[in-house]
């Protein structure tokens, strides 16, 4: 039985209005007995309006995690956690990061695809010969993304951003959603299968395996509606067919109503699969907890 999840987000995240107060309460709720909060940290994600977004006050948020598991230490375990949306060229910043703080988890997430995605960028790079980077990442979720462009295409390079993310920086625990990007496609995963783009997916599962991460199976994937979780099934399959054995398992809660979110559909789906345990971390150590 899944008893712990371990991520989500709080009003420390620029996509979540909850506090953690709520979050927790929710937590308990549900008889959740372990929850790690995970906050977003994504440097150089393009600002909104002119707002940075996206970069939490880490010692704040310390600050705070620390209170509530006091207040909260005969309810329930929190745990301390971040999530990095990982680029190649930030790889020294994250790391001064992860050596800075007492952090039980790091995820690593694919957020943005390095490349000049959208026509005012172009126009501008052909212009000036240059940009600055965070002029030319582009996020899935945004509807522009995937205006004339193929989903193959999209997919190709999202996929190959995994890879090279994790030969710059291994200073993590666990690889995030690493078919993030499905949730917002055109057609969501009509047709998305794991044959479609066996090669890149290989080679991210097997850096996966090879630098000893966990694979993270997300439920939001249910919660948009995709019938499965990210990554699907045949990922999943793959990825313990090749040797992989440790899993993550979080929501990706935002909001109290969505935590733990159909976990028992990802229960019975690594059962099918062979899979025996999932994994939490704390203190960055895995530790193995029974399906």
């Amino acid at each position: 039985m899944i008893t712990s999840d371990i991520h989500m987000h709080s009003a420390f995240s620029s996509d979540s209005e909850s506090s953690m107060e709520s979050m927790i309460e929710g937590a308990i709720e549900k008889g959740v007995k372990t929850i790690c909060f995970t906050e977003h940290l994504d440097y150089e994600y393009p600002p909104e309006d002119g707002k940075v977004i996206f970069e939490v006050d880490l010692d704040a948020y310390q600050k705070k995690i620390k209170e509530l598991q006091d207040v909260y230490r005969k309810q329930i375990e929190v745990l301390f956690g971040i999530e990095f949306g990982l680029m190649p060229h930030l790889a020294d910043r994250y790391e001064k990061i992860a050596e800075s703080y007492d952090f039980d988890f790091i995820i690593g997430s694919s957020h943005l695809i390095p490349a000049p995605w959208y026509k005012e960028d172009i126009d501008y790079i052909q212009k000036y010969g240059k940009a600055p980077v965070s002029m030319i990442h582009g996020d899935p979720y945004e509807k522009r993304f995937w205006e004339d462009r193929s989903v193959e295409e999209i997919c190709g390079k999202y996929f190959q951003t995994i890879v090279d993310n994790i030969a710059a920086f291994k200073n993590f625990d666990t690889y995030a959603h690493i078919d993030y990007l499905i949730r917002y496609a055109p057609r969501k995963n009509e047709n998305y299968t794991y044959k479609m783009y066996k090669e890149i997916l290989d080679e991210v599962l097997k850096a996966i395996i090879r630098e000893g991460l966990a694979l993270e199976i997300n439920t939001a994937g249910y919660k948009y509606g995709l019938g499965q979780p990210n990554p699907q099934a045949d990922i999943l399959s793959r990825y313990r067919e090749l040797g992989g054995e440790k899993i993550t398992i979080g929501s990706d809660a935002h909001k109290p109503e969505h935590i733990a979110y159909d976990f028992k559909k990802a229960e019975d789906l690594l059962k099918s699969l062979g899979f025996k345990y999932y994994t939490i971390f704390r203190k960055r150590q895995p530790q193995k907890m029974p399906l």
